[in-house]
């Protein structure tokens, strides 16, 4: 191998490992999400959503663009099939936010509207970013780009944030979040 070849595979090896460290907030607390642009969020057609009308729920949160093939080809079948399992169980919230950093014309309000109806998603969806505005929740949640997955405990900490969660990943890890009594319900029960 020549000594600059080496080199690049080195420098990107340790790229890759410097950002991917650098992504994440895995075991924090779950910051505010400063979404504008909401839909989906009957029975009241609420205009905001936020992460406190979640409180004492697991909550999976989907950041996905309209364009991203990833997110058609795992991001959503992932997200629709998690749904399916948890879908009538009060103790589980589903949101979704189309984050855009990219493709701003492709990557509308309208465009997640008909994602929304390609998918049959009835959970709130957001969207957030325009040109020269990086979404907040992409900044706040150091998510690297879409699709992206956020698991967020009954307690508001971030159980899991990466891309690409497995279907039987993502059931296991809700089901043992909601095992453990959100700290609102013990002190109501106390």
């Amino acid at each position: 191998m020549k000594p600059r070849v080496f080199i690049g595979l080195v420098f990107a090896a340790l790229s890759a490992s410097t950002s991917a460290a650098s992504q994440g907030i895995q075991g924090q607390v779950a910051p505010p999400w400063k979404v504008s642009e909401w839909f989906n969020t009957s029975p009241e057609e609420s205009s905001t959503v936020e992460l406190s009308d979640f409180d004492g729920k697991v909550v999976y949160l989907y950041c996905f663009q309209s364009w991203c093939p990833g997110c058609h080809s795992s991001g959503f079948p992932t997200l629709t099939a998690v749904h399916e399992a948890f879908k009538d169980d009060p103790d589980v919230a589903f949101v979704a936010v189309q984050t855009v950093f990219e493709g701003y014309h492709a990557n509308t309000l309208e465009r997640a509207k008909e994602i929304a109806k390609k998918y049959s998603l009835t959970i709130p969806i957001g969207h957030e970013g325009s040109r020269g505005k990086r979404p907040e929740l992409m900044a706040s949640y150091r998510t690297g780009g879409t699709p992206w997955t956020i698991i967020i405990d009954r307690e508001g900490a971030v159980r899991f944030n990466g891309f690409h969660i497995k279907k039987n990943q993502a059931v296991r890890l809700i089901e043992h979040l909601k095992q453990k009594p959100a700290l609102n319900n013990q002190r109501t029960s106390d």
